[in-house]
């Protein structure tokens, strides 16, 4: 099948996804499936500058190509039925898994996961928020700590046939200031390993040449060089950090 031509291509919008903050919609481009979510959509907010969530979902594209684990679906900016905006490649998941999960505090698994909180539901019953113990998660939350995610939800992790995991939902990310807010809180304080901290590495060596460029397009000045420091300082402390600041540490809803 000859590959459609992602950027020209007619997309054709089939739906809307009617629980999502901002406009989203269902198409295709040649017979591939995307999410488009224009920016004309877009809801101002208090503290991100208004129409540039579509930027921050694509900037989030291309950190993650640099690290190298694939972890963002393939994101780009284009012409649609209601204007520029974001189009993403849509992805089936695996409805027989979850990579996050909120449990009965008494029906925790032995292991394989990490626990996040403890908590009451709506019906005043004892639940724990978890998310499981692998190496697709960790390098998640190490490039939600890089992209200072604000939105981390757990229907935010994608879980894939085969065990991949992808993340979505990426336009509250790259503010210059503290914005970390995420449920995959389970690595606080352990080191990174060999695997995280060269990703970190490609990263800081892409800011200086083609990733930066194409980043400068995207977000703020102060916004990139924001970027940078946090590299830096994870490279620096080689840990995994846990929640600071006067910002609550996980997004609400949770999911």
């Amino acid at each position: 099948m000859t590959q459609p031509d992602l950027l020209a291509g007619e997309l054709e919008l089939t739906g809307r996804i009617t629980t999502a903050s901002n406009a989203t919609f269902l198409g295709t481009i040649g017979g591939l499936s995307v999410v488009y979510k224009p920016i004309a959509g877009e809801k101002p907010l208090w503290d991100f500058p208004q129409h540039t969530l579509a930027n921050r979902e694509v900037a989030a594209y291309l950190v993650s190509e640099a690290l190298g684990w694939n972890l963002v679906p393939q994101t780009w900016l284009r012409d649609g039925p209601f204007g520029e905006g974001m189009v993403q490649l849509w992805q089936e998941v695996d409805s027989e898994q979850h990579a996050v999960d909120l449990v009965a505090t008494g029906n925790l698994p032995a292991k394989g996961w990490k626990t996040v909180l403890h908590g009451q539901d709506d019906m005043g019953r004892q639940v724990s928020l978890l998310h499981e113990d692998t190496a697709a998660l960790r390098r998640m939350a190490v490039f939600d700590i890089v992209a200072n995610n604000a939105d981390r939800k757990g229907d935010h992790v994608l879980a894939m046939p085969g065990g991949h995991r992808y993340g979505v939902d990426h336009g509250l990310s790259f503010h210059d200031e503290h914005k970390l807010r995420t449920v995959l809180w389970g690595w606080i304080g352990l080191p990174l390993d060999d695997e995280e901290l060269s990703g970190i590495d490609r990263v800081n060596t892409a800011l200086g040449s083609t990733l930066g460029e194409k980043l400068g397009k995207l977000l703020s000045d102060v916004e990139l060089e924001a970027l940078q420091q946090r590299c830096l300082k994870l490279r620096q402390d080689a840990r995994f950090p846990g929640p600071s600041g006067d910002m609550p540490a996980v997004p609400w809803p949770l999911f």
